[in-house]
């Protein structure tokens, strides 16, 4: 019979003898870093890697070994890199972020644009954010909004990239990316729904309910008490409000925040009809300058991975090494690239702490693309 305790010693020992070795392999890459100090050689050399790993499978006896042998010197080399992306930032070596520190961001004497009309959450949040002492104005489309502060006729614009309830804005996602510009600052606005129509109208009279599809769905158990409305959505809350109070009929009612309700004179119908209490949507402020806040503690990056096994892991071991807690992590495909997909993240974080920079530059140099979207 198999001794077990016998085999497990026998483990111990070797597993010991892979510590020491391992050991010695990072001093090696210790010195390796200093190489590369010395000559601005790069860390990460994809074709030695694969043809490394082609090699050291040979050595192995059977698929299954020739697979464990793969996946381990890919761990393996990941840490080496790490390692020595580590030494050359201690040494100084990790080349400047084209980003400007500020000790605030302008709230001022500013221009500001939001997409959609007056009275939207987009123009609550503007005004949450910024002071009431600037020039502001409102665009049709998300795209429209970028443009304008990457051609100078506004400084800011402010654009939704997430509900708690619906979930991410993908298309804004997507504008980041096609845009030279860079998130400074975050709202977040409690999406708020209340029922909105001409002054003194009962319930009893209203027949339609206009809104965006989204505060339909979020205020269905109220809705739900009234079947006989009939549903109609439209492009925003804020259009809602402001057709039912141009057209003056009674027998009409949308459903939108209070601060639309000001801004076109509704009456409030009746408060809080939505269900969920924790509802909101957050707002990013976008600039076309790189800067970013002394205090800002949120980094937001997007990069494109090598379609093959084990690159996101890859990646995100970065943020580990580094301390770093990632706060999310979203996908989008790639224009023009079937099933290949580039990835949002989040994490907590200052461009200026050396191990933020530390783990960017490992993320820089070893993603297919690579963008900073903003710190703030």
């Amino acid at each position: 019979m198999v001794d077990l305790g016998k085999l497990r010693d026998e483990i111990d020992e070797v597993d010991q003898q892979i510590v020491e070795l391992f050991e010695k392999r990072m001093d090696l890459c210790g010195k390796v870093a200093e190489f590369k100090i010395e000559t601005g050689k790069k860390v990460f050399d994809r074709e030695r890697e694969k043809s490394k790993i082609q090699n050291l499978t040979k050595l192995a006896h059977s698929d299954f070994n020739k697979h464990g042998v793969e996946e381990l010197f890919l761990q393996i080399m990941a840490i080496s890199r790490k390692l020595q992306y580590q030494l050359l930032a201690k040494n100084g070596v990790i080349g400047r972020l084209p980003f400007i520190a500020v000790k605030q961001i302008d709230r001022e004497k500013v221009r500001v644009v939001f997409q959609g009309v007056e009275g939207a959450y987009s123009e609550a949040a503007m005004h949450q954010y910024f002071s009431e002492n600037i020039t502001s104005f409102h665009v049709e489309k998300w795209r429209d909004a970028m443009e304008a502060i990457q051609e100078g006729a506004a400084d800011y614009a402010v654009l939704p990239i997430e509900n708690s309830s619906a979930g991410i804005v993908a298309d804004v996602y997507d504008l980041l990316m096609e845009y030279d510009n860079y998130i400074v600052a975050e709202q977040v606005i409690r999406c708020e729904h209340a029922l909105l129509g001409l002054e003194g109208t009962d319930l009893s009279e209203i027949k339609t309910v206009y809104s965006h599809p989204q505060a339909l769905s979020q205020c269905s158990k109220f809705l739900d008490e009234h079947r006989q409305w009939k549903q109609i959505p439209v492009e925003n809350t804020a259009v809602a409000v402001k057709k039912v109070m141009e057209e003056k009929d009674r027998t009409q009612a949308a459903i939108g925040s209070l601060f639309a309700a000001k801004c076109f004179g509704a009456s409030v119908l009746q408060e809080h009809i939505y269900y969920n209490e924790a509802n909101s949507t957050r707002f990013i402020i976008v600039s076309n300058q790189r800067v970013f806040q002394e205090d800002a503690d949120k980094v937001s990056i997007c990069f494109e991975l090598p379609h093959r096994s084990g690159s996101l892991y890859n990646m995100l071991s970065h943020f580990i090494y580094n301390n770093l807690n990632l706060s999310r992590i979203e996908s989008r495909p790639i224009p023009g690239k079937n099933w290949e997909y580039r990835f949002f993240v989040d994490f907590d974080g200052n461009l200026a702490e050396s191990g933020v920079k530390n783990a960017l530059r490992g993320i820089r140099e070893e993603a297919n693309y690579f963008k900073i979207l903003g710190n703030y």
